[in-house]
């Protein structure tokens, strides 16, 4: 089934994802009662339980089912001292490009506003390149059409102070890794590890964006979900379950390609290691565990690629980035980070602690490099909402098409009507449903038909009805969200049903074959 790329009322998809999603209480502003912040969301119950299910099938995806290496889970502080962001890099160049506007003063992303007005990528330009830009091309504030200001640079860092009045120096931390880099030797021997190791974590980190925009986009306190494998420099290109993936595909887009106008092509794994389109197997292995990863959310194949970040746009000291780009209504944007960070980041930590990282690999010390796939959660989760969203297809309503894998509720437990002794078998399924580890709805309001309503609105795959036929016979309906189609099975079946659908043992294409 295809989404919406324009509403019937003439709206852009953004604005109608976004107003059902404010709408339903996926997304609520924070401190919406005083204004709100820009740039910071709290997620409601709907949001929340989608939030969870997605990091859910991440953590059984990329940490639980991974078995070529082991991968361990870590929760660092969100606070971390003044040296440590001094180590990493942060304190110097964790920056980006600001401009002012000299009559309304409103602040704003200088390279955002070239890409804007000109209709150019200029990621990774200098501030010389981008005051030269707006210069050249008479660019004045979107807001006001006031004179600018030359850019500045601005660092992005929340800072904060450890203790009393003239505490220690601080900063909300501002990526996840720094946290695992600084823990890894700790964890590493606490776990008796060897080479490859990794070690992932899910949590929060803070930007203090300039202009915070788009929603679930750009934010200023955001979630992400992060893996750093740790590798011996000698071995990176002989990850244990290479053979596993071989064939899979992925989309790339290459550097040359770029430079030459081209679309993304699709290579295989053992393909992109051979031609050197990636710097290494484990990278490989990466982008194709995520192509797949994606497309169980809900994400098509053909919407999305790995970018080869161009040199300019490349830290330093990385062998290689590789964003994966989704394809949205409100344009091409990043949601997941592959760096090929090398032994950067232990080294740099080693310089500016003084304390030993390396690991003993045969007797040998070594610093191991590392493989990094980070994950934006807030980002996406919108590309879940627009990729899920439906438009009114004869329903009467508009509804999101979430995979069951990750819908918030796996079904809606109905009584026919709000009578016995139709409510206390229904309750009876909701409790035995619940029980089983599954989350699901108990509605008996309203008119059967506004009931499937309300559940297709927020993506419930299916509704489980209790009617008089299941007094006589013990069978209840299961209805489809997709088809809408309805198939009658054993009461005592349901609670298993429901698990392996919401675990992804059954697809919902295959409800109706449960007959009887």
């Amino acid at each position: 089934m295809e989404r919406a790329e324009k509403s019937s009322e003439g709206k852009s998809l953004f604005e109608k994802v976004w107003t059902l999603a404010l709408h339903r209480g996926f997304v609520i502003p924070t401190a919406e009662i005083y204004g709100g912040i820009a740039g910071i969301y709290d997620f409601g119950p709907l949001g929340t339980l989608l939030v969870k299910r997605l990091i859910d099938l991440w953590r059984r995806f990329f940490i639980i089912e991974e078995t070529n290496f082991p991968v361990y889970e870590v929760s660092g502080a969100t606070i971390l001292p003044y040296e440590v962001l001094v180590a990493s890099g942060h304190v110097d160049s964790f920056v980006d490009p600001l401009v002012a506007c000299l009559k309304c003063k409103a602040k704003m992303r200088a390279d955002h506003l070239v890409e804007e007005k000109l209709g150019v990528r200029v990621e990774g330009a200098t501030v010389d390149e981008l005051n030269r830009m707006i210069r050249e091309n008479g660019l004045r504030c979107p807001n006001c059409g006031g004179e600018l200001s030359e850019v500045t640079l601005f660092n992005l860092m929340f800072k904060t102070e450890i203790g009393p009045l003239g505490g220690k120096a601080a900063f909300l931390r501002p990526e996840t890794a720094q946290v695992i880099f600084i823990d890894f030797k700790k964890a590493f021997q606490a776990m008796r590890g060897k080479l490859p190791f990794g070690l992932a974590q899910v949590g929060k980190a803070y930007r203090n964006e300039i202009s915070p925009r788009q929603g679930l986009i750009r934010l200023r306190e955001f979630t992400q979900m992060e893996i750093e494998v740790f590798i011996n420099p000698k071995e990176v290109n002989n990850h244990p379950g290479i053979e596993g993936v071989a064939d899979s595909k992925f989309r790339i887009l290459t550097r040359e390609g770029q430079l030459k106008g081209e679309e993304a092509v699709e290579v295989t794994v053992k393909e992109s290691v051979e031609k050197g389109v990636v710097p290494n197997a484990y990278m490989a292995y990466y982008l194709s565990k995520e192509t797949e990863f994606f497309e169980r959310i809900g994400i098509p194949r053909d919407k999305f690629y790995f970018r080869h970040m161009m040199p300019e746009e490349t830290p330093f000291y990385s062998g290689g980035n590789f964003d994966l780009e989704v394809e949205l209504s409100i344009g091409v944007k990043e949601v997941v980070g592959n760096a090929y960070r090398t032994d950067h980041d232990l080294r740099s930590h080693m310089r500016h602690s003084g304390e030993d990282l390396s690991v003993d690999v045969d007797g040998e010390k070594v610093v191991p490099e590392v493989v990094e796939p980070s994950f934006g959660v807030e980002r996406i989760v919108y590309c879940i909402l627009e990729y899920c969203y439906r438009e009114d297809d004869g329903r009467g309503w508009s509804w999101f098409q979430f995979p069951p894998e990750i819908a918030p509720v796996t079904a809606l437990i109905l009584p026919l009507m709000k009578k016995e002794p139709l409510v206390s078998k229904a309750k009876e399924m909701f409790r035995a449903a619940r029980k089983s580890g599954v989350f699901v709805e108990y509605d008996d309001r309203g008119s059967i038909g506004k009931r499937y309503a309300r559940a297709d609105e927020i993506g419930v795959p299916v509704c489980v009805t209790i009617d008089y036929q299941t007094i006589d016979d013990g069978t209840v309906t299961l209805r489809n969200r997709d088809t809408r189609n309805q198939v009658r099975v054993k009461a005592e079946l349901v609670p298993r049903i429901l698990l392996d659908l919401s675990e992804g043992r059954l697809s919902l294409n295959a409800l109706e074959a449960l007959k009887g």
